[in-house]
């Protein structure tokens, strides 16, 4: 008998038909002999819809209420699941994250796990009660409700998964694995059997909306083995696992992960004297705003240009945080673009592997695409390209690595 603890996101309870599918799923599980914790995200559309009312009353919504009013959308998903159960035989019992103890600090809206009292769980679980939890919330030493931000229910999937020592924890979501890119731009991607979490995280990090950065960071840090499933299909899906296997079947690229929400700053003619990263950055940081790619060149007067990009909703914000540096600091000019893409081949292969960057280049070259920022790590190397060349791109470096799908018979 394994200890399994599934989550299901917001479009595969979005609906109560969607509800009673999810309960012939659990219940079939159930049946195979299984303990099960099952952790929900609210109906799909629903936090917002909370989020839109408390904005009709103020448009800075007090974090601590609205906490209170964004939590119930779980409340109502998991007494539905918790009722389709019992109606189906199945003994079942729903608990808020607060009825749970999950322990939380006391940063309203974004807050992170401290710790889980399993107790309870253990003992509904030995009374052979399948238990439904709330993903998304928890409660601080105040007693307070907490909310753990955007994709919260992921996070608090896996780390009941890392409480309760379970031998799997699976998310079910509206794809059927992990791809090596998305499907939607490369047809022939494939589902990948198996990823590390190193890679996972570099994906997520990267644009891959499969799974949130934080749980898959939880996951790694106590080796909790994931697996991403389809809520309506059935299949392996793929694993996430801390394994690296040294086989000579083990590709050198796992996938490719690509970003439209890019954008590029980039201030000219700025002495080149020690501090000066931290004079232009310092202030950057200092507005909340985050920096990826980094990129400086000397130039042959003493000066420097220094390029790096953001966010592109932190564009604007961080534009005029430049041009005041500018003007601090004796600068010759500020200039942006926001018409970039970053696009990043990913795979725990290229530590044994030479020459991966280069045949990444050869490809772009291959198609006329210039590459304007190049950023590697020891499992990753992204480079910024013009985003009307993103799609091509992630195309040619598919094909170049060798991660297309074997066409079927008769195609």
């Amino acid at each position: 008998m394994a200890l399994i603890v599934q989550k299901f996101g917001g479009t595969s309870v979005g609906s109560i038909e969607r509800i009673e599918q999810v309960a012939d799923k659990v219940k079939k599980h159930r049946e195979a002999g299984d303990d099960l914790v099952v952790v929900l995200s609210a109906m799909s559309g629903e936090t917002n819809r909370l989020i839109d009312l408390a904005k009709q009353i103020t448009d800075q919504p007090v974090p601590r209420e609205l906490d209170v009013i964004v939590s119930t959308g779980e409340q109502v998903t998991i007494a539905l699941l918790a009722m389709a159960l019992i109606k189906r035989g199945v003994p079942a019992v729903s608990y808020t994250g607060n009825q749970v103890r999950i322990l939380t600090d006391s940063s309203h809206n974004k807050a992170r796990i401290l710790q889980i009292d399993d107790q309870k769980i253990r003992a509904d679980l030995k009374a052979g009660r399948v238990v439904v939890v709330a993903g998304f919330q928890g409660v601080d030493e105040h007693g307070s409700i907490t909310t753990l931000g955007r994709g919260g229910s992921d996070t608090t999937g896996v780390a009941l998964a890392a409480a309760l020592k379970a031998d799997e924890c699976q998310i079910y979501t509206d794809v059927d694995g992990v791809y090596t890119t998305d499907p939607r731009v490369v047809p022939q991607a494939r589902r990948l059997e198996k990823i590390t979490f190193e890679e996972m995280l570099e994906m997520a990090s990267l644009g891959s909306k499969v799974l949130q950065i934080r749980s898959v960071e939880f996951a790694g840090k106590y080796n909790v083995p994931l697996r991403v499933l389809h809520s309506f299909k059935e299949g392996p899906g793929t694993l996430i696992t801390i394994d690296e296997e040294e086989s000579m079947e083990q590709p050198i690229i796992s996938g490719i992960a690509f970003n439209r929400d890019e954008a590029k700053l980039t201030i000219r003619g700025v002495p080149d004297t020690p501090g000066v990263a931290f004079k232009i950055l310092g202030p950057i940081s200092a507005s909340n705003i985050e920096v990826d790619m980094i990129v400086q060149n000397v130039s042959h007067d003493n000066t420097t240009d220094f390029t790096f990009t953001v966010h592109r909703n932190e564009y604007e914000k961080a534009h005029a945080v430049l041009e005041n540096t500018a003007r601090e600091i004796g600068a010759r000019e500020v200039s942006g673009d926001i018409n970039i893409a970053k696009v990043s081949i990913v795979g725990v292969g290229m530590r044994s592997h030479a020459g991966v960057a280069s045949r990444m280049f050869e490809a772009l070259a291959k198609e006329s695409i210039n590459i304007q920022m190049i950023s590697t790590s020891e499992i990753k190397v992204s480079v910024v390209i013009e985003e009307k060349y993103l799609e091509l791109a992630v195309r040619a470096l598919h094909t170049a690595f060798e991660l297309d799908a074997p066409a079927r018979q008769g195609e």
